[in-house]
């Protein structure tokens, strides 16, 4: 295994660097995508998103670029996904005021709310499209808050159909919920697919099982087990069921990674603690997420949000968040493979 800073907190413009998103784009350039936020490690304010690329399969890095910036006000949540079959580069993202904070948008006392935008890259990433609002589209007006991702999404193998964990708050209940949004047509427009049947969910991944149907692995605030919750689709994500508590995937309230690495292996990576965000874990299944008994510990320290990809000749990635004394210190890359998760297990 390799590790290596991509952003330190405090250097290259930005207060503090957080919410890390991996892409892998057809032609194999690893693109790294971040929020760097200006005046600190706070949610709201001047935040911009972030990219660095590598041509090299994550070797060496290129300087970091801004792919969205909006005048002091918030553009975050990168959720890339790559179209295999044209290679265009998608990014989900969203946008608030920067003087709007997460309290007052849910509350409706904000000035404005949370929006969602999309853009694209046609050109491994070395440029982007103008992002184009999408709300209408995909946010329903009974919903205040809400979030794309944070990490990557997913094509389906068989359909091509693009597909975007999300989450969302309603503005009558207060309740929070996990939904994917989806395009059928190769990035054209996007529409709202399914939410989870029970609440205390929200930032989620998702995967697509050897049969076929998604496994959404969500964040859960349910006190009694401070564990993953997932939830199946056997529809393409327009509906989801059979929700419960992944007792094995233990966690500290936090956001998490799951992403197939071959035909047999799923991974996982999360804090793997319930005490607090530490012990950095990449876990791994070979029965589509029932059991993960094969582990691989990156950072044993303060650490907590990540997200995972697979890169050319059977090499894996982790970008995210740790430090010695915060979790939020650097985005760290580390390189890996299925043997060495498989030696320390």
């Amino acid at each position: 295994m390799t590790q290596e800073v991509l952003w330190k907190s405090g250097q290259g413009g930005y207060k503090s660097y957080r919410i890390p998103a991996l892409a892998v784009t057809k032609k194999g350039t690893v693109l790294a995508f971040c929020e760097g936020r200006r005046a600190g490690a706070g949610d709201s304010g001047a935040i911009e998103i972030l990219l660095r690329r590598s041509t090299d399969n994550g070797v060496s890095w290129s300087e970091q670029q801004v792919v969205w910036a909006d005048a002091g006000n918030t553009c975050g949540n990168p959720a890339p996904v790559v179209d295999l079959q044209t290679g265009t580069i998608w990014l989900l993202l969203t946008w608030n005021r920067g003087d709007d904070k997460e309290p007052q948008i849910i509350a409706q006392t904000s000035k404005d709310t949370r929006r969602v935008f999309v853009t694209s890259s046609v050109d491994e990433g070395l440029t982007w499209a103008t992002p184009k609002e999408i709300t209408v589209d995909v946010k329903l007006p009974a919903w205040t808050w809400y979030a794309t991702g944070p990490g990557a999404g997913i094509q389906l193998q068989k359909s091509g159909r693009l597909v975007i964990p999300c989450d969302h708050i309603e503005a009558k209940t207060k309740r929070y919920f996990s939904h994917i949004i989806y395009s059928d047509d190769r990035g054209a427009s996007w529409k709202l697919g399914g939410t989870t049947p029970r609440d205390q969910v929200n930032e989620c991944q998702v995967v697509e099982r050897t049969d076929g149907s998604l496994l959404l692995n969500m964040r859960s605030y349910d006190p009694a087990s401070r564990a993953r919750q997932v939830a199946v689709s056997k529809d393409g994500g327009l509906t989801w069921s059979e929700q419960r508590p992944d007792f094995s995937l233990i966690e500290p309230i936090c956001q998490a990674s799951v992403r197939r690495a071959d035909k047999k292996t799923i991974l996982f990576s999360n804090p793997a603690s319930r005490e607090g965000r530490k012990n950095l874990t990449v876990r791994a299944s070979n029965d589509d997420g029932k059991t993960w008994e094969r582990r691989l510990t990156l950072h044993s320290g303060p650490s907590a949000y990540s997200d995972l990809a697979v890169l050319k000749r059977n090499t894996l990635a982790c970008l995210y968040e740790c430090g010695e004394k915060g979790a939020y210190e650097t985005l760290t890359l580390a390189r890996f493979t299925l043997k060495e998760i498989l030696a320390e297990a």
